[in-house]
C-alpha cells in the first residue's frame, strides 16, 4: 500500500502554494510523490479544437492521450455524484510512487495535515480535528493535541511527512 496523505484546508489557505514547494522538496529527498487534486469546479484537461478533445466529445466514455513524455486517461463520469478517493488512488501506478498527496478531500477517512493560516475568514476553533488529522501546519501558534508544524517551513513539513512515512 502506498501511503496517502491529504493536505486539507479552507479555500484561500494556501494548499496549492504549499504543495508547489513541498513536492520538489520531497523529490530532492528521493521520495516519489503522486498527486490527486479535488476541485468543486467543472474542469477539463483537454483543449477544445484538438483531435483528442473532439473525439472525446464525440462520445467516447474513456479517452487516453499518449506521447513520449506523458499520458493521460480521461474518463467521463456524468452520472457519478462524487468520486471515491480510494478508487482514484487505485488508478495510480504504484510502481512509480512512494506517496500519494491529496489536495482537498478533507472529509475522507485518510491521514491528513490540516492547514491554518491567520488572516483567513475562519477561526482555528472551526477546524474539524477528527481522528485522521495527524498534524496541523499553521503560521501562528495554536492549542491542539496534534503535532504543530510551521506552515512556512517546507523542510519541517517534509521532515514530518518523511518520519510519518517511515512509520507506515
Amino acid at each position: 500500500m502506498i501511503p496517502v496523505l491529504a493536505i486539507a484546508a479552507w479555500s484561500g489557505t494556501g494548499k496549492t502554494t504549499l504543495l508547489k514547494a513541498l513536492i520538489p522538496e520531497l523529490c530532492s529527498r528521493g521520495i516519489r510523490p503522486g498527486l490527486i487534486k479535488h476541485t468543486h469546479h467543472r474542469m477539463d484537461v483537454d483543449t477544445p479544437g484538438k483531435d483528442s478533445y473532439e473525439l472525446r466529445k464525440a462520445g467516447a466514455a474513456q479517452t487516453l492521450v499518449a506521447s513520449s513524455e506523458r499520458w493521460a486517461l480521461m474518463t467521463e463520469t456524468p452520472e457519478v455524484e462524487e468520486l471515491n478517493l480510494d478508487y482514484l488512488v487505485s488508478r495510480m501506478d504504484r510502481s512509480k510512487l512512494d506517496l500519494v498527496l491529496v489536495e482537498g478531500f478533507k472529509h475522507e477517512t485518510v491521514a491528513k495535515i490540516l492547514l491554518f493560516r491567520e488572516g483567513t475568514a475562519h477561526d482555528f476553533s472551526e477546524l474539524s480535528l477528527d481522528e485522521h488529522v495527524i498534524a496541523i501546519a499553521s503560521d501562528v501558534p495554536v492549542a491542539a493535541d496534534r503535532p504543530l508544524i510551521d506552515l512556512n517551513n517546507i523542510k519541517e513539513i517534509a521532515d514530518f511527512i518523511e518520519s510519518w512515512m517511515k512509520g507506515k
